[in-house]
């Protein structure tokens, strides 16, 4: 009994780990105001980071389907950030809920179906959750209605300069360092997910 608990709350905190593993990945949130500004960053690091968070969940615990419940998790603590921007006055589609669970769910069947080869995850999952990722929220954001006009309406209070919702000037944001760590921050995550991976099977 004490060994199945533990290990269910090893999985808990795992998953919690992953899940501030992603948030913490540049841009975690799409909010209106520039969310096609933040697309392309979004779309590297977190398709990046969640390969990374879901290979460190699978090696820890082994079993197929725990990426899709922490993304899960990650859903759900996106909707109680929409739920509080929308108590504060700003309208509904103010925040844009990021789709991760059909990547995820790619991902878990990648590993379930190449026999749990942690090799082959990060090869085919990390293939098809950059591919996917980004097409799902690009969808996702075509959904939105006037974002620009929403931009003006209602700026957050918190809104740095470089994201000044002034149309000529949205271009800024990709020369923000803000952006340039989150991008480089990504990419280097790649090699590292698969030296974690390398050095567990020695």
């Amino acid at each position: 009994w004490l060994r199945r608990t533990t290990h269910y709350l090893f999985i808990v905190v795992v998953a919690v780990n992953s899940t501030l593993l992603t948030i913490n990945a540049g841009d975690y949130i799409f909010y209106t105001d520039w969310a096609w500004t933040s697309f392309v960053v979004f779309s590297i690091s977190q398709s990046t980071m969640l390969v990374v968070g879901a290979i460190y969940y699978m090696l820890f615990t082994g079993v197929p389907g725990t990426v899709t419940y922490y993304t899960t998790i990650m859903t759900i603590y996106t909707w109680v950030a929409k739920g509080a921007w929308f108590a504060l006055g700003y309208p509904y589609d103010f925040i844009v809920v990021p789709v991760w669970t059909p990547s995820a769910m790619l991902l878990d069947l990648s590993y379930w179906a190449t026999r749990r080869n942690k090799h082959a995850a990060i090869l085919i999952g990390g293939t098809l959750v950059g591919m996917s990722l980004s097409v799902f929220n690009m969808i996702n954001l075509l959904l939105v209605k006037d974002p620009l006009e929403m931009a003006f309406k209602y700026p957050r209070p918190t809104l740095p300069p470089y994201m000044t919702p002034i149309e000529p000037q949205v271009g800024k944001f990709y020369n923000s360092p803000v952006a340039l760590g989150a991008g480089a921050g990504a990419v280097l995550s790649v090699p590292i997910a698969a030296l974690g991976a390398k050095l567990n099977t020695w």
